[in-house]
């Protein structure tokens, strides 16, 4: 059954008041991927009653009073992604489409409605308690650059007003405050709990504090900025993080405690075989339904958290760095319930997470010490303590192909070339290459240039280019027509005109034209939007190219699709600029654009890999 989202179906559950009215910027969908369905079926499971109301109306003050007060609080959610970059792309163009809503409609949330939903329960409620949740808090949870507005902002806890913010994936966090709650303790008091942002107007009390940059001297001086998030960098970890303390004025503090610990296996399993209805509420029928769900619904997450440590990514600072898993028992138990769903065709989608083959801690170490503060375990290769071992995994895929109905098993969310490149043992990249890809790999090597690798915290090309190489020897052995689909990213900090310009003769050589690119986008807590904003490197404090001129982003976003006929002009003055005309000709296989336009893409030709 789904929990309430009027108050209507609040009352037909004999229900007069809710215990926590959860506000969230998406549509209503009840599946493990969505954050609001974990933490309202959490709260569920503890005894708690939550109604959840979805994509108010933020225009009408009483759009928060459709349950009125609840006993307990408020939840505040943005969504599955953060508002701006749902709204917006990279050049702050408007996207016509929502996933997250219903029919894909856009213009049903606010821009930033953790600050705006937030403002508004204040008015209509003064004294409810409101605690914040999400991506979008918990990336905002102290002082931030905001790409959008180009502006340094304070943390989203001050802007919004709220009472409490809880960071990172919560589970633990959200429980806690709610007996808290429940058991009378005010949330002002609620200063003790892992995983949770707070105000105080005293430091001294704060037990193992570390005071960070105050907000003001940040703002005016972007170094003291970069060393900060530097010092965030090293206390991202549950076992070693202190309390990180900023000041933004006269007895306002805002204080983070150290992140919640990871979820054993068993808590794990619990969250994800909690009653969810998989799917979205039915009236949202009408409307087209909700798009997102298509491409999680037969799908399994088996694990959280990630050592990657790619400085663009931010799942660092939002799920951490260790590795935690479901068991194989309780994924069989999801999947065999997926094979009964009426639309199921046989395919399960994916069985992953942020990084799908990782399956255990990067090493017995961090079982006890937590992670390193001061190295990354892949970068810049592979640590020598690492545990590289694809057992488990591939135990886990080949049970779940052989369950009865399953035609095929694919794995999307991505693997770690050099991890598995890394294994001496070829079991895993065999498997993977045989029963695992739809005749497309997608990888993301990101960069050909190393320097820029280094400080996207990617390992070296060569690394990659042994990965295809291996790639096409085991699709040779098994008579496979597999191709390898890079994942690639133009104007990252450090990337001048010439290294894009390298970029794009990699693509050539590849014979591989991508039909869509990334460009780089600077969201909050990542260490590359450090640099583009700050212009160093916060782990380092050294000074990094940032392409923040649009034209010259424009050029190098261009050259990584040369052939396409509107960027000519751009590819062009590009290889101008940089002296480059040896790439400006009719040789198909140095050059990379002919001397005038052509009609139709510029030196069209066959290639094997698409996108």
């Amino acid at each position: 059954m789904f929990l309430p989202i009027n108050k209507k179906e609040m009352l037909e559950r004999g229900w007069e008041q809710p215990d926590f009215v959860f506000v969230i910027g998406d549509a209503y969908v009840d599946h493990s991927s969505f954050g609001p369905a974990i933490i309202s079926r959490v709260l569920e499971n503890r005894g708690y009653k939550v109604c959840i109301l979805p994509q108010p109306d933020w225009h009408d003050l009483d759009c928060v009073k459709e349950f009125g007060e609840p006993r307990l609080g408020f939840l505040v959610c943005a969504g599955n992604m953060d508002s701006m970059v749902n709204h917006y792309t990279v050049n702050k163009k408007k996207r016509h489409q929502d996933a997250y809503s219903p029919g894909g409609k856009m213009g049903l949330r606010p821009n930033y409605p953790t600050i705006v939903y937030t403002n508004l329960i204040k008015r209509a409620y003064k004294h409810v308690p409101v605690i914040l949740g999400g991506i979008e808090a918990s990336l905002r949870r102290l002082a931030h650059y905001d790409y959008w507005q180009d502006k340094f902002k304070r943390s989203i806890l001050l802007d919004s007003g709220a009472d409490l913010l809880i960071y990172g994936m919560g589970e633990l966090a959200i429980v806690e405050v709610a007996d808290a709650l429940d058991a009378g303790i005010p949330v002002e008091d609620l200063t003790y709990i892992d995983g949770t942002v707070y105000k105080c107007s005293d430091p001294s009390v704060v037990y193992d504090g570390l005071m960070l940059p105050d907000y003001a001297s940040m703002k005016k001086d972007k170094m003291l900025y970069a060393k900060s998030f530097g010092i965030q960098i090293k206390n991202t970890d549950h076992f070693t993080a202190k309390r990180l303390i900023e000041c933004y004025g006269d007895k306002r503090y805002v204080v983070q405690n150290p992140p919640q610990r990871p979820l054993t296996t068993q808590e794990f399993d619990d969250v994800y075989e909690l009653p969810y209805e998989n799917t979205y509420h039915p009236s949202y029928e009408a409307q087209g339904g909700i798009p997102a769900i298509k491409e999680i619904k037969f799908s399994l997450t088996s694990n959280r958290g990630c050592f990657g440590g790619c400085s663009f990514c931010a799942i660092t600072f939002h799920e951490g760095r260790t590795v935690q898993v479901r068991s194989h028992e309780s994924l069989i138990r999801e999947a065999k319930k997926m094979i009964q769903q009426p639309d199921f065709k046989g395919y399960i989608h994916d069985v992953g997470g942020p990084t799908a083959n990782f399956r255990h801690p990067s090493c017995k170490k961090q079982l006890t010490k937590g992670v390193c503060a001061n190295k990354q375990c892949l970068w810049p290769s592979v640590c020598k303590n690492m545990t590289v071992d694809h057992s488990d995994y591939i135990a886990l895929l080949r049970k779940l192909r052989a369950l009865p109905g399953v035609k095929k098993v694919f794995i999307r969310s991505g693997v770690r070339y050099d991890y598995v490149m890394a294994d001496p043992d070829d079991t895993f990249f065999r498997e993977l290459c045989k029963y695992h890809v739809s005749g497309q790999l997608r990888v993301a090597p990101e960069h050909v240039t190393d320097h820029v690798l280094d400080l996207m915290g990617k390992p070296r090309a060569e690394v990659y280019q042994k990965f295809v190489k291996k790639f096409d020897v085991i699709n040779k052995e098994e008579h496979l027509n597999q191709f390898i689909v890079p994942y690639l990213i133009s104007s990252h900090p450090g990337s001048r005109l010439e290294d894009a310009i390298a970029l794009a003769e990699s693509i050539r050589d590849m014979g591989y034209m991508p039909e869509q690119v990334q460009d780089f986008y600077p969201t909050p807590s990542t260490a590359s939007t450090v640099m583009y904003y700050c212009g160093v490197d916060p782990r380092t404090m050294k000074k990094v190219y940032s392409v923040t001129d649009p034209h010259e982003k424009a050029m190098q976003r261009a050259l990584l699709q040369y052939r396409k006929k509107e960027n000519y002009q751009l590819v062009k003055e590009a290889l101008i600029k940089c002296h480059r005309e040896d790439l400006i000709g009719y040789d198909r296989k140095h050059c990379l654009i002919p001397p005038r336009p052509l009609k139709g893409s510029n030196h069209p030709r066959h290639t094997k890999h698409h996108k």
